[in-house]
């Protein structure tokens, strides 16, 4: 049906997407820094620091959609840490763009993944759209300029930002790190345990790229599931799942801020983020409550 080019397709959504698509009878590759042939998709390489793309992975391509980026949550927020989660974000829309203008490519659309982080790191109980304004932490910013960097390629094609709430999987990502101390008896809300958590079911986000890929739609999406739970409720509901107890007392707030720095935002913040602005072109949701996602994922 179509010629689909992902970057980051090896990760957490990128795998699931890629195996959506080519279940559709798209045909998918992918761009990696490390390609191996043994691998479910052709695999081409890029390398941002050498400013280089093989030119065969754009042959025949109508989409593109951007993935990659380093892991927000992966090491501590240092000054060379911060760049990294920039520009790997940054940097490769920019070297997209070059090849796709040096080659001719005639696209359908660009599509670059993007956060709820938009909105700032705790926006409180108060409910925030797409024409919210943006927030003014260092997430905040990063997701700016990704932003304003794929819109580059609005002079030639068709341009869609997904913005991604809390994903739910059972092979990575937020509810599995939940779930680690949660087995071994040390579970416990983090914080307060009142702050919001906008999730997504892994298979929703992935077919919200699909549905913005189809309708060739513009603009931008945030990609979360209608009813947002607190992190003590999803942690509660989490234990309760795999039957242990939480017997332990909600994590102090500046025990986090100790242990990770700047970084404890992400857990510590939240927001209630409405994806009425998707529903609205047609997309239905098959998870709408937190307890149909858990037990389609751990049961």
């Amino acid at each position: 049906m179509a010629k689909i080019l992902i970057t980051g397709g090896s990760g957490l959504v990128g795998t699931h997407l890629s195996k959506m698509l080519k279940n559709a009878g798209n045909e998918v590759t992918h761009l990696s820094r490390s390609p191996d042939p043994s691998g479910d998709y052709p695999t081409f390489t890029w390398n941002l620091r050498a400013r280089f793309i093989d030119e065969e992975a754009f042959s025949g391509v109508d989409h593109i959609i951007h993935l990659a980026g380093a892991g927000v949550a992966d090491k501590r927020w240092t000054k060379d840490r911060k760049k990294v989660i920039l520009e790997s974000r940054t940097a490769g829309i920019r070297l997209l763009h070059e090849y796709v203008i040096r080659l001719g490519i005639r696209l359908k659309s660009f599509i670059s993944a993007s956060a709820i982080g938009y909105y700032g790191s705790d926006t409180g109980t108060e409910v925030v759209t797409e024409a919210s304004p943006p927030g003014d932490d260092f997430l905040a910013r990063v997701v700016q300029a990704w932003e304003a960097e794929a819109d580059i390629f609005r002079e030639i094609t068709t341009v869609s930002k997904v913005r991604v709430g809390v994903v739910l999987s059972e092979k990575g990502g937020a509810m599995v790190e939940i779930l680690k101390p949660i087995k071994y008896f040390l579970g416990a809300p983090l914080g307060s345990g009142q702050q919001i958590m906008s999730w997504i079911h892994i298979d929703d986000l992935c077919r919200i790229f699909q549905f913005v890929m189809e309708k060739e739609l513009s603009g931008t999406y945030n990609a979360t599931a209608p009813n947002a739970v607190t992190n003590e409720a999803l942690t509660r509901l989490l234990a309760k799942t795999v039957n242990k107890p939480l017997f332990l007392p909600n994590v102090p707030a500046v025990m986090m801020k100790l242990l990770l720095g700047e970084m404890s935002q992400i857990v510590l913040g939240g927001s209630n983020v409405s994806a009425a602005k998707i529903q609205k072109q047609g997309f239905k949701f098959s998870f709408t409550q937190i307890d149909h996602a858990v037990k389609d994922l751990l049961e």
